[in-house]
């Protein structure tokens, strides 16, 4: 070509790419703008965004969790703009800055809509773990990385997967997922999908999830059920663990399902037969057996008597005579006893049993060798308010009430005489077997003083009496030839009021004194010196005048006197 032919710029045109290049889009930094690769060196991109120079990226930050890099020359992006030339002359470009903007637009759709968003678990911070989300960097608390606490969280990292946002705080670039809730709902719908198969009576096959005291958990395929400690055995299970173990595959029953709690109860008993299924025949009353002791408890032991049939052994059938005693201290677990069948009940599934019942009762033994009237001897077991305890053959009681210790004093004062472990002889007053009572008598021992006294005692009679006690209120005196015993009050010791003192009187001394009171009934007997003499003086006085004569008092006493000894003179000379 010809230089004369080639065209020069007039300066129209340069007029016209002068404002062409005024008219383009201006470049700003802190936005997103488009660029293509122009080679790739090493580890990094080299792209053009329609600057006067290039700018550079890590191929790193073209890459994710799980998704390697697949940029080649000549590829169109998009990049953050952060500065139009550096002090290398070169552009300052972000291709995670990009991605974080684009993400955040992407994300906050999805949580405003309650969608589901990708990301891969990439590293490991203080409290769980952080998830890119496509260039949005997120927190995953640990406790939403499953439903169940998570000890190797390994096969999860870097792996894309679903999470659900549960907060988004774009001010402070914070993003909370969880990967839980992807989970539960899934189960859920897992769940509601077999719960609605699953009906009642259907056997299936599960895997023993969980033990606890009350049962075991089993997995159905997606869904648990409980198997109750009841509904394993129709015996006697203390502990689920004693039957099942975890990771074991057993075959259940569906008992019940709830469709809107979705809460499914399992059986294993249920699919054996039902040993209480005629069970009146099996084991009628009165029938002596032998089982083992499976279970000890405050009010009885439980026996088992075959393998899902237990009878019950209250605390009061356990023995004749140990009374308010454990029934730990009778029997003990896994111990073989006789018991004999008291009653069944087929509708509340029980069977009542006695073990006393199975050996010789020993009240009926003590009234057979003790008839009533018959001594024993035995040693204090017990004082209470209203008498004593006594130990007896055959490891039984009997009792001594407070009114069968004396025959003279109370109760209440004749108990104190006797301490626990004291040896003491006794009467049988009575043998009652079916409430296993023996009423016992002390006093009985000895004769009945007011019996004993015939017809001598009554009302007005003199009798000698021997002072046993001298008080500050009277004297205690002993009638003679008698064990009865009487009060003479001060006011009753003398006629004479100057003459009413205890102290004139001495122990041992003999007087003389007259029964004012003689009720055998009440056994109640009261005797007075003042009586006597009041009556004497009476008697004087109507044999020998009254005052009214002339004759004094004295001198009617002293006739009295001397016709008396006169008396006890001639009763002498005869006796001679």
């Amino acid at each position: 070509m010809n230089e004369s032919t080639a065209t020069v710029p007039t300066t129209e045109d340069f007029a016209a790419l002068l404002e062409e290049s005024f008219s383009a889009d201006p470049l700003e930094e802190g936005h997103v703008v488009k660029g293509r690769v122009v080679a790739i060196e090493k580890d990094q991109a080299v792209i053009d965004v329609g600057l006067k120079v290039e700018g550079r990226v890590s191929l790193k930050e073209f890459t994710s969790p799980g998704k390697p890099s697949s940029l080649t020359p000549g590829d169109e992006v998009e990049v953050y703009l952060e500065r139009v030339e550096n002090a290398l002359g070169e552009a300052v470009l972000s291709r995670d800055k990009a991605r974080r903007e684009e993400s955040w637009v992407r994300l906050e759709k999805s949580f405003e809509d309650g969608e589901k968003v990708e990301g891969a678990i990439f590293n490991t911070v203080k409290g769980g773990y952080t998830v890119d989300l496509d260039g949005a960097v997120a927190f995953l608390p640990r406790s939403q990385v499953d439903i169940r606490p998570v000890r190797d969280i390994g096969p999860l990292m870097n792996t894309p997967q679903p999470f659900q946002i549960l907060k988004m705080d774009k001010r402070r670039g914070n993003i909370v997922v969880s990967r839980r809730a992807i989970l539960e709902e899934s189960r859920a719908e897992q769940r509601q999908e077999l719960v609605q198969k699953l009906k009642e009576s259907m056997v299936v096959d599960g895997v023993v999830k969980n033990i606890t005291d009350y049962g075991a958990f089993v997995d159905l395929g997606g869904i648990d059920g409980l198997l109750h400690v009841t509904d394993i055995a129709w015996r006697r299970i203390n502990h689920p663990s004693e039957v099942l173990s975890i990771g074991e595959t057993i075959k259940v029953q569906i008992v019940k399902v709830n469709q809107e709690t979705q809460r499914i109860s399992l059986g294993m008993k249920q699919l054996e037969a039902d040993p209480w299924d005629g069970i009146e025949v099996k084991y009628p009353v009165d029938t002596k057996l032998t089982g083992r002791v499976t279970n000890i408890t405050d009010y009885g032991a439980f026996v088992e008597l075959e393998p899902g049939i237990e009878g019950l052994i209250h605390v009061s059938e356990m023995s004749w005579v140990k009374k308010n005693v454990h029934p730990g201290k009778i029997v003990s677990t896994s111990q073989e006893v006789e018991v004999l069948v008291l009653e069944v009940d087929p509708q509340k599934r029980r069977i009542s049993l006695g073990l006393k019942q199975t050996m010789a009762n020993p009240w009926e033994a003590f009234a057979e060798t003790h008839p009533v009237g018959s001594n024993v001897e035995g040693e204090v077991k017990n004082k209470t308010e209203f008498g004593l305890f006594i130990g007896l053959e055959g490891d039984v009681d009997g009792m001594v009430h407070l009114s069968d210790l004396d025959w003279n004093r109370s109760g209440e004062e004749a108990i104190e005489d006797y301490n626990k472990g004291d040896v003491v002889k006794a009467v049988v007053l009575d043998v009652d077997v079916e409430k296993e009572r023996i009423s016992l008598g002390v006093k009985q021992l000895g004769g009945d003083p007011f019996a004993d006294a015939g017809s001598e005692l009554r009302r007005g009679a003199v009798v000698t009496c021997e002072v046993t006690e001298v008080k500050d209120n009277g004297i205690e005196v002993k009638i003679a030839e008698t064990d009865l015993t009487a009060f003479i009050r001060r006011s009753d010791l003398s006629k004479d009021r100057g003459e009413q003192r205890p102290e004139r009187f001495a122990a041992g001394e003999k007087i003389d004194a007259r029964i004012t009171q003689f009720d055998p009934k009440n056994r109640k007997v009261s005797v007075s010196i003042k009586a006597l003499e009041v009556a004497e003086e009476k008697e004087a006085i109507a044999q020998y005048g009254s005052t009214d004569s002339g004759a004094s008092l004295g001198d009617i006493l002293g006739a009295a006197l001397s016709k008396a000894q006169d008396d006890d003179g001639e009763e002498t000379t005869d006796k001679s």
